[in-house]
């Protein structure tokens, strides 16, 4: 993995994925341990984790002094994002043990605390959190129908919840409230010229 900024997001550096990183062979190393193998997503920055991103340390008063968790949260980017900007606490929740190991190499080179758990909180109980920050989870139809009514329950518990996404085929619009839009990269571009409209919503 290589060390760089984010792009669009230039304020956080993170270890990312080039052609040379050799990631297959994390594949090859759970099918060795007879585990199913998971694409590396955490090895790279999804166009909605840096709306979110963005939005955070553009308006750190979305999340400054409070409890956060970063669902699905890849490389950790958001997570990060949230506490640079003044949250009291960060979990960010990766199911991805390669992805686990990234979040604390991610947040060390960042300088930040940012607690991570391996768990499923989506099939879990109501977390205790004050703000909850999706970046990019509805690009499949089943995990989409999780999240949401992971969602469901938490904002009726009184959690704000902020998604960040480009516009991805199973994004729940009927629930959703625009907030901002961003123009940002796109997974797998590497290239902060390269960018596609964003966008952030509050989950309702």
């Amino acid at each position: 993995m290589r060390i760089a900024a984010v792009p669009s997001v230039p304020e956080i550096w993170l270890y990312s994925a080039h052609p040379a990183s050799g990631l297959w062979r994390l594949a090859a190393d759970a099918e060795d341990a007879g585990e199913e193998p998971a694409p590396p997503y955490w090895a790279y920055q999804w166009a909605g984790g840096l709306v979110l991103a963005r939005h955070i340390l553009d308006r750190p008063e979305t999340v400054r002094g409070r409890r956060v968790l970063d669902l699905g949260a890849g490389s950790g980017l958001v997570g990060i994002a949230a506490v640079k900007a003044g949250a009291r606490s960060v979990l960010a929740s990766e199911t991805d043990r390669n992805g686990i190991a990234a979040i604390g190499l991610n947040a060390e080179l960042n300088g930040v605390d940012v607690r991570a758990t391996a768990d499923d909180l989506i099939g879990g109980a109501v977390p205790d959190v004050e703000t909850i920050l999706v970046g990019d989870l509805f690009y499949a139809a089943d995990l989409a129908s999780r999240v949401t009514a992971f969602l469901d329950r938490c904002v009726a518990r009184g959690i704000d919840v902020l998604v960040g996404d480009p516009g991805r085929a199973h994004l729940p619009h009927a629930r959703l409230q625009l907030v901002a839009e961003h123009a940002v990269a796109d997974v797998g571009t590497g290239s902060a010229v390269t960018t596609k409209p964003s966008a952030v919503f509050s989950f309702q």
